[in-house]
């Protein structure tokens, strides 16, 4: 686990859930960090500019620019920043451009202050190969709809017209998650 320095290291959340926010710093202050919060990549970026942090957890959808515009302002202000980016639509297509962009590691929310403080001291391997497993249908329906809903800005009319089936089924689709592999 990386734990902060003796002086706390300076950590910036960025999240626009402010309940999340408020419980989150609360916890990584406990644990020896600086924390400054910011509800978008728009006002996170000049606190970043004034003093780039050691540490940041950013969150892929807010409102605004997505987590990902930060990640890469981040890496290029200071490439030994710490970054765990947290999303609550995880997809491999996502966990992998947040790492080739600066990001230390990518994690499913909801996730805890101990698992973040842990994904800090996580080493990225952007040369990793890739698994011989090929990727369930399913799961790889489910990757493609998300993508195509994110540039949707998540709006299920227009990504079923994009994708040229029903909204309806298109709702039911999302109602069902991916099956995880065994």
């Amino acid at each position: 686990m990386t734990e902060p320095h003796e002086e706390s290291a300076s950590l910036l959340l960025v999240d626009d859930d402010i309940t999340f926010c408020k419980v989150l710093k609360r916890a990584l202050e406990k644990r020896g960090y600086s924390v400054s919060v910011a509800h978008s990549v728009e006002e996170a970026i000049p606190m970043a500019e004034g003093n780039p942090p050691e540490f940041a957890v950013v969150d892929l959808k807010m409102d605004g620019a997505p987590g990902l515009v930060l990640v890469k302002v981040l890496h290029q202000l200071d490439p030994n920043t710490r970054i765990v980016m947290l999303t609550g639509y995880a997809s491999i297509a996502t966990a992998v451009e947040a790492i080739k962009l600066g990001a230390t590691q990518y994690l499913a929310k909801p996730a805890n202050a101990d698992e973040i403080v842990t994904a800090f001291g996580h080493t990225p391997d952007t040369d990793a190969p890739i698994k011989a497993q090929p990727t369930q249908l399913g799961n790889l329906e489910w990757e493609h709809i998300q993508r195509v809903l994110h540039e949707h800005e998540d709006n299920i009319s227009a990504t079923a017209r994009a994708l040229n089936i029903h909204r309806r089924t298109l709702q039911r689709k999302l109602a069902k998650p991916p099956s995880r592999a065994k």
